[in-house]
């Protein structure tokens, strides 16, 4: 045997021995349970949202982080990082926290949003809105003239046409 091909070898079996971090174990309740069943089993409900749940169920029958990883086609990291968040917020009641909600992303770094959901909404009804009505002498809504018109009605106090476009998905 070639001296690579031994340090190969020696590797692959030191590998197979190292031992992995214990999987925190996951017990679900009766209520959790059906409440994920029916979950993954919607129609309406997002890809992810729905995988996260497959791995919560399959770690509350007591499968490996690694069998949930190859059944699943997601990382090993993944099946570990979902269980373990499940398990923290299982200490809050469903009043506080329903099942979907226990399975959404958490806050992500960066700048926070300058524009609130409310003034989205806003933005979103004025775009519904004629513009007639606002006084505008077109017929539709241009990005630029939305644009115009939210700062005019003071709901942001400034924005670009591009910007709402984006919010609105227009072009």
């Amino acid at each position: 045997m070639t001296v690579g091909l031994v340090a190969s070898k020696l590797k692959t079996e030191r590998e197979q021995r190292v031992p992995t971090p214990k999987a925190t174990e996951v017990k679900l309740s009766e209520e959790e349970r059906t409440g994920l069943e029916q979950l993954v089993g919607r129609h309406n409900v997002g890809q992810q949202i729905a995988l996260r749940g497959r791995i919560i169920l399959a770690a509350g029958q007591g499968q490996t982080s690694s069998a949930i990883a190859a059944q699943l086609a997601v990382s090993i990291n993944m099946a570990q990082r979902w269980r373990n968040r499940w398990v923290k917020a299982q200490t809050i009641s469903y009043d506080d926290l329903s099942i979907e909600d226990r399975l959404q992303d958490g806050p992500r770094p960066g700048a926070p949003a300058r524009i609130t959901a409310d003034q989205r909404c806003q933005i979103e009804a004025l775009a519904c809105e004629k513009p007639e009505k606002s006084g505008r002498p077109i017929s539709q809504w241009t990005a630029r003239e939305i644009a115009a018109e939210v700062m005019e009605r003071k709901i942001v106090e400034r924005i670009s046409g591009r910007h709402a476009a984006r919010l609105l998905k227009i072009r």
